[in-house]
């Protein structure tokens, strides 16, 4: 299964890679500025990174397009969850509370990226913004200061969450990733 990482600018866009080459993929990391006729992909993550969703989504590069039109599943971590939201007319706003660093989320459908995890866990966090709204989804997990951790597309697979599950800090990181593999497997 061929599965690219889209650079957003991460910091930890690496570790998602590696992660995925551990669970036994062909991936690589790719630019978000490649055009989407030249991607040849089972699936895609879309990186977290630097640009704040509110002022700088031009730094996204082609990102939107992806969500928009690419036939195969989507994971978007942190500022890709973010556009994600936006991409289907949700809203983004600063957090009245960012995070950076531990936070605990409380799953609230098990789903496809949750399956078989427990109902509260420790993620790493990284964020000024937060999605406020997120219309054709389905909320999966929140944590106090974010309603929305992580979504699910009601009828396409794509998945957002915010928090950072490539890190070590985060628990059952590689088993979200597992996850997402089986869903890029149906």
């Amino acid at each position: 299964m061929r599965v690219l990482v889209v650079d957003n600018g991460g910091q930890w866009t690496h570790r998602e890679y590696r992660v995925l080459k551990y669970l036994g993929c062909d991936t690589e990391i790719i630019s978000n500025t490649v055009p989407l006729e030249k991607i040849n992909a089972d699936a895609l993550v879309l990186s977290g990174g630097a640009p704040r969703i509110i002022s700088e989504v031009e730094k996204l590069g082609y990102c939107k397009n992806y969500i928009e039109n690419f036939n195969g599943p989507i994971m978007g971590i942190c500022v890709g969850h973010q556009l994600m939201a936006l991409c289907f007319g949700g809203s983004v706003a600063a957090a009245d509370t960012p995070e950076y660093g531990k936070a605990e989320i409380i799953v609230d459908k098990e789903d496809d990226l949750f399956r078989g995890l427990p109902k509260k866990f420790t993620v790493w966090e990284s964020h000024n913004d937060i999605v406020k709204a997120c219309p054709n989804f389905e909320i999966l997990a929140h944590s106090i200061n974010c309603p929305i951790q992580a979504m699910k597309h009601k009828r396409r697979p794509l998945y957002g969450v915010q928090f950072h599950p490539e890190v070590e800090n985060t628990e059952y990181g590689y088993e979200i990733f597992e996850n997402f593999l089986k869903v890029c497997k149906r």
